[in-house]
């Protein structure tokens, strides 16, 4: 769940990491009225991937698709900016929210995946995908780790045997560009999860608007 920053805004996101209807992931947004009602309206949705079927691990073979699986998601300090972060298909997507009831993607990468192993320009093929997300201050950064938990990591990624954390550029008005120099790797079986940044980031500060 990430609320918008500014205090005065009564509204924030959640991510819904997989539906078992189809697969597919979501993200809401909920909302405070002026009487005080909480509403919660879908707001983006996110389908599964055709894939197949040796190519997938043998936990979601029987389903017939790779499930995008949204395992975390990281509002920009304006609160113009989400990032969702589809660990199954390796992918990270950036949607202007500016008007919250109407986002709009405007950028996306792809590292790793059960079935891509998108490649990175510092590592070649990836295990793992975008997990945890983490986003600068100034929002022109953003970071990505390839580990949920290693009960986790075994069922989709049977194949992972060293974690990474990947740097990201994100322009002003939208796009992101893989860091080709920022790649760091986690050897001993050392597996990267939450990320902080010295300084601050957008999801562990507090701030306080007059």
């Amino acid at each position: 769940m990430r609320p918008a920053h500014d205090p005065r805004k009564a509204y924030g996101f959640v991510g819904v990491e997989v539906s078992t209807a189809d697969l597919s992931a979501s993200v809401w947004l909920w909302e405070r009225g002026d009487d005080g009602q909480v509403s919660v309206t879908k707001v983006i949705t996110i389908p599964a991937e055709a894939a197949e079927t040796e190519q997938m691990p043998p936990a979601v073979q029987p389903f017939g698709a790779v499930p995008p699986l949204v395992t975390d998601i990281a509002l920009s300090v304006d609160d113009r900016d989400l990032y969702v972060s589809c660990w199954g298909t390796g992918e990270l997507k950036r949607f202007d929210v500016s008007d919250p009831r109407n986002p709009r993607e405007t950028g996306s990468v792809r590292l790793g995946g059960m079935v891509q192993k998108s490649p990175h320009p510092a590592a070649g093929a990836l295990s793992g995908g975008p997990q945890m997300v983490e986003v600068s201050r100034d929002g022109r950064r953003v970071y990505l780790t390839n580990s949920l938990y290693a009960s986790w990591d075994a069922q989709f990624y049977p194949a992972i045997i060293e974690g990474w954390m990947v740097g990201l550029d994100a322009p002003e008005g939208g796009g992101l560009q893989v860091d080709p120099d920022f790649f760091v790797t986690m050897p001993g079986g050392r597996r990267p999860h939450q990320i902080r940044l010295q300084g601050g980031d957008a999801s562990s500060d507090s701030y306080c608007f007059p």
